[in-house]
């Protein structure tokens, strides 16, 4: 599940950093905040 989780948090920070690039500031932001949430790591909100 750890992995799972760590997979879908990497696409969803690498696709805010393309959108932030692209110039969609709020939408970039939005997916990166929630990619943190969803990982494993310190900020996790499946625990």
């Amino acid at each position: 599940m750890g992995t799972l989780l760590f997979i879908i948090a990497a696409i969803l920070v690498i696709a805010g950093v393309v959108s932030l690039l692209r110039g969609q500031l709020l939408w970039g932001i939005v997916l990166i905040v929630v990619g943190l949430l969803v990982g494993p790591g310190g900020y996790s909100i499946f625990g």
